[in-house]
């Protein structure tokens, strides 16, 4: 059984790597930005060192961090889950797989780890670029430490991984491309900081998935992103799971009853 289901997983994964566009687009949102932010700060320094410092160094990881794991990252992590919870029913093989005998619902669920595997591939090529960056422009700067890099790799796969698996689901369950795209971005980068900014929720605001996902930030922009909402971590992980479970279970229901 565990073969078949590796097996199905990776024939999701090589669908997905196929798919040019979202390839290509993905490593532009996390390699492409970061090659650019370095291009562009190496030759302010260079031009004027008295004026800009080096593209390196602790603080500029930081920054780099940041955009990728909570700017640039995450819509490439819905991106990917989106088209993995789409893929096959836009392409309109969704029958065809359904009158092999295939279990539905393991249908559904092998769409989970292809989609994982991509994400966390694209993320990992951009937080190599990141740390290799970060010491190579460094000049006299101060590095991070192992454990700040480690932290950082976490956070950037926690996050990410997170909201793929949860745009698996709403992909699977809304079956819409477009409508799942929209929906999911408008949520996560405005509806969700806003929520998080109105202190008349109180602790109600533990409840986004943002603010659980961004409790275990280390990094932060004051006012966009990072936590505004303190809570214990156990709350943030039962938060983190809610959310996961409930997508990934109108995902599986969607996909067991819809039409073929």
């Amino acid at each position: 059984m565990t073969a078949i289901a590796l097996r199905m997983s990776g024939a999701d994964f090589l669908k997905l790597r196929r798919r040019r566009w979202l390839v290509l687009l993905s490593l532009f949102l996390t390699l492409g930005i970061l090659a650019i932010i370095y291009l562009v700060t190496v030759i302010q320094h260079g031009s004027d060192p008295s004026e800009h410092g080096p593209a390196g160094g602790s603080k500029n990881f930081k920054d780099g961090l940041a955009v990728l794991a909570l700017f640039f990252g995450p819509l490439a992590a819905i991106l990917i889950g989106i088209e993995a919870g789409t893929g096959d029913a836009s392409a309109g093989v969704f029958r065809d797989l359904v009158v092999t005998g295939r279990s539905r619902v393991a249908l559904f669920a092998a769409r989970v780890p292809a989609a994982l595997a991509l994400c966390w591939a694209v993320m990992i090529a951009g937080f190599a670029l990141l740390v290799l960056g970060t010491f190579v422009f460094a000049d006299t700067l101060p590095t991070p430490t192992t454990a700040e890099i480690l932290n950082g790799l976490g956070f950037t796969l926690l996050g990410t991984g997170v909201l793929c698996v949860i745009a698996v689901g709403f992909a699977s369950f809304t079956t819409s491309r477009a409508g799942a795209i929209v929906t999911l971005i408008a949520w996560q980068i405005v509806a969700s900081p806003l929520l998080a900014s109105i202190t008349s929720f109180g602790t109600a605001r533990r409840a986004l998935l943002s603010e659980a996902i961004a409790h275990f930030s280390p990094v932060s922009i004051e006012g966009r992103h990072g936590s505004t909402v303190t809570m214990p971590q156990a709350t943030a992980i039962l938060v983190l799971v809610a959310w996961v479970a409930v997508f990934l279970a109108l995902g599986a229901w969607r996909t067991r009853t819809m039409d073929a």
